[in-house]
């Protein structure tokens, strides 16, 4: 009977052992999240270079007189060139992001002799008299974006965003000075995906377009569409580079005033974050 006490605490001893055997077995400790490279930001700020084609043409209305439909590269030898881009998101929530961009677009071209008579806002323009023509796009573009599925690897959202457009097109001769404008708000709903195929590289896709259809009435016609494929890589969490390709599809009818606007191609862009 000596030995009884050591004998206790030795049979208590091995009690506990086989308690907490299994309370480890039940404990796993929950993965801490680990995002990608580049998707640890609240604020990413970036700029693109687009080198692009474009089809462009306006027909305008005036003093009862029904315009040409002008095609700006055919009829004004306006060229595409060079574009830019620059956008700016807040991301206050993981899922959660504000978006802000502005694309402004300027072609122009002096002392084009035209091919064939036009007639823009009422006016005239004689086959063999030189023109100086000019286009001006701007687009601002205000969107909130709502990942409801986002892991560390791969998201998917949606976009509501409003689009504020402002067009302008001027022709000008010696006698003849002529403008065009068409501006206002386009509301355009989208998605949004983008996973990673490695590390730090990822590919995004995303489409935004009208949510309506484009015959509002038989007068009224509007349309807009935005794509955009773009690879990331990041060299580290807050900068990276871009190389993608995006296209525009606007257009618009409102009674004799007609007006097209396609611009598509490859861009290249850099992108900070913190």
């Amino acid at each position: 009977m000596r030995n009884t006490p050591a004998r206790r605490l030795y049979a208590a001893l091995a009690g506990l052992v086989l308690l907490a055997s299994p309370a480890r077995a039940q404990f796993q400790p929950r993965p801490l999240a680990d995002p990608a490279t580049g998707e640890r930001y609240h604020i990413e700020a970036s700029a693109g270079f687009w080198s692009t084609s474009s089809d462009i043409s306006v027909s305008s209305e005036a003093l009862g007189i029904i315009g040409s439909t002008i095609d700006f590269k055919n009829d004004l030898g306006l060229e595409s060139g060079r574009l830019r881009e620059l956008r700016v998101v807040l991301r206050p929530a993981t899922k959660h992001k504000l978006r802000f961009e502005v694309i402004p677009i300027r072609m122009s071209g002096e002392d084009h002799v035209l091919t064939r008579t036009i007639v823009f806002n009422g006016q005239a323009y004689r086959i063999g008299v030189p023109v100086t023509s000019q286009f001006d796009w701007k687009a601002y573009r205000l969107a909130y974006e709502y990942d409801f599925l986002a892991r560390d690897r791969w998201f998917v959202g949606f976009i509501v965003d409003i689009k504020q457009t402002d067009v302008q097109a001027t022709l000008d001769t010696a006698v003849i000075q002529e403008h065009v404008r068409a501006r206002g708000p386009i509301p355009t709903l989208g998605g949004i995906g983008r996973f990673y195929a490695a590390p730090n590289i990822s590919v995004t896709a995303e489409y935004t377009r009208l949510p309506y259809k484009e015959d509002v009435t038989e007068d009224i016609k509007a349309r807009y569409a935005d794509f955009g494929l773009y690879g990331t890589v990041n060299f580290t969490n807050n900068v990276g580079a871009q190389i993608g390709y995006r296209s525009f599809d606007v257009g618009y009818k409102f009674e004799d005033d007609t007006g097209a606007f396609t611009v598509k191609g490859p861009y290249f862009g850099i992108v900070a974050r913190y």
